[in-house]
């Protein structure tokens, strides 16, 4: 790393409305660095970042990039000069191709006559493809049809192969498996030799690893710069919150409770090629933990539980009630949180209203011979907003403006307004930072304590270890152990049962 500034940002600003995402902004980026950004949710890291990939203008400031002023007018002018971003949501387009998602908005090169040589392109894609160490995915294939996952990777080959002097990487590890990150972090070292690094990250031990310095943003504010010799987790913890955490962060207990009654029951199920013969019972005021590799079968198992997998054997039980699809999963009262937030679990061009009221348009019109008014709506969204302390202008503001914190604030509330008494929450906290964690982690502990039955399906061990009453390992579609909370549990013995 050089001390050479490869890109300044000075006195940035901007506003959506009356909400102010940044305040007056310096931020300088070194040749061969890898420089982390970090803060809580609405902080302004994506927007400072988004700006100089050109999503979007800021109100005021300016840019310099290599000496010379930068304002790309999009994102494909921007990684045309020399700068892309792998978002920390969808960047992909699901109606197409791989290879038309690798070369969005530069198939010319391929197309002759007005014809498509869909074969060059898709030899192109491949190179593209293995270029960054993915050889697992066809370049012909519908994009819909990747997970989360392979659909970030193609992501990330679509910005490398054009050789950006700076990659902005926002939140992209909460989408990958240990060996997608591997893969990541590799390819960032590497750009580190040939240009630079911008790491958006809430994971502090990652980011603490990863960078050569760290810059904390609130509020929309810079706070202060860390050296990679000045990095203190307690201190990085203090500049973005403005405090030191109070209270627990998981569970205070370190022994198993539950209730007697089971909440919900899976017999010998089997969904697809990922789900294999699984059977398992949470009950009232119970957590139960499910974990694995990413491709263990745990995410699918979550959608079959809710009725949004169609199951090849077996049944889901709730109280008495057989769940077979998402409505009558709705019915008997469960919620589900999905990994994939932004396309499954909420509507993004919709206001917090609409996504809130849309699991309780029942009780909102219940004896109002059905009607929904948007004031009715309004006062029963009040009560969650409040209670998860969402951070926006109001009710009628469009979802997709919030930060992820508040999107992910937004699904729990939409569960909790309608009195769902069995939540199957699928990473629950990805891409929240430390202080939205916490309080997701103590809703959790006071659902429990309200009994409520809580399915949490994590790639995050700590966060298993620190919440669940039992926790299930899953291994190749099964389940291949079953561990009890408690103050011995040994974090190797179950990295174990996984792989």
């Amino acid at each position: 790393m050089s001390n050479d500034v490869v890109l300044n940002v000075s006195s940035m600003s901007k506003s959506f409305g009356v909400v102010r995402a940044l305040g007056s902004v310096d931020f300088e980026l070194r040749d061969g660095e890898i420089h982390g950004l970090i803060g809580e949710n609405g902080s302004g890291k994506s927007t400072m970042t988004s700006i100089v990939a050109g999503q979007q203008k800021a109100d005021s400031g300016t840019v310099t990039f290599r000496g010379e002023p930068w304002a790309p007018a999009t994102v494909n002018e921007a990684l045309a000069g020399g700068i892309g971003m792998i978002v920390q949501e969808s960047g992909t387009v699901p109606g197409v191709t791989v290879a038309e998602n690798l070369f969005l908005g530069e198939t010319a090169q391929f197309t002759r006559f007005g014809i498509v040589n869909r074969a060059a392109m898709h030899r192109a894609g491949r190179d593209a493809l293995e270029k960054v160490g993915v050889t697992s995915i066809d370049p012909g294939q519908p994009t819909m049809s990747l997970d989360f996952q392979a659909r970030k990777l193609v992501e990330i080959a679509r910005v490398m192969r054009h050789n950006p002097k700076i990659v902005i990487v926002d939140e992209t590890t909460t989408a990958l498996s240990q060996e997608g990150r591997d893969l990541l972090y590799g390819l960032l070292k590497e750009q580190a030799t040939r240009g630079s690094v911008v790491f958006i990250s809430h994971d502090l031990d990652e980011i603490m690893s990863v960078c050569d310095r760290l810059t904390v943003l609130r509020d929309g504010d810079i706070i202060r710069t860390f050296d990679k010799a000045e990095f203190d987790e307690d201190a990085i913890r203090a500049s973005m919150i403005g405090r030191a955490l109070e209270g627990d962060y998981y569970r205070a207990d370190s022994t198993p409770s539950a209730g007697d009654e089971v909440y919900l029951e899976a017999r010998r199920l089997t969904a697809g090629d990922k789900v294999k013969d699984v059977s398992l019972a949470v009950r009232g005021g119970e957590i139960l933990g499910i974990g694995g590799l990413s491709h263990c079968g745990m995410h699918e198992l979550g959608k079959a539980l809710f009725g949004a997998l169609p199951l090849g054997a077996g049944e889901v039980v709730s109280r008495g009630r057989r769940i077979t699809s998402e409505q009558r999963a709705v019915k008997a009262k469960l919620g589900y949180v999905s990994k994939d937030r932004d396309t499954e679990s909420l509507s993004l061009n919709a206001d917090i209203r609409d996504n809130i009221a849309s699991a309780g348009l029942r009780i909102i019109g219940k004896g109002k011979g059905g009607i929904v008014t948007k004031r009715a709506e309004t006062r029963y969204v009040t009560t969650p907003m409040e209670q998860l302390e969402i951070k926006a202008t109001g009710p009628s503001q469009i979802v997709g403006t919030l930060s992820g914190g508040n999107k992910q604030k937004v699904v729990f509330g939409k569960w909790i307004a309608c009195g769902t008494e069995v939540l199957i929450l699928d990473c629950p906290t990805r891409g929240v930072d430390v202080g939205v964690k916490q309080a997701m982690y103590q809703l959790m502990t006071q659902l429990k304590n309200e009994g409520k039955a809580i399915v949490i399906i994590s790639e995050e061990m700590t966060e298993l270890m620190g919440m669940s009453d039992r926790l299930l390992v899953m291994k190749d579609g099964r389940v291949a152990r079953e561990f009890e909370r408690s103050a011995d549990l040994n974090e190797m013995e179950i990295i174990e049962c996984m792989i």
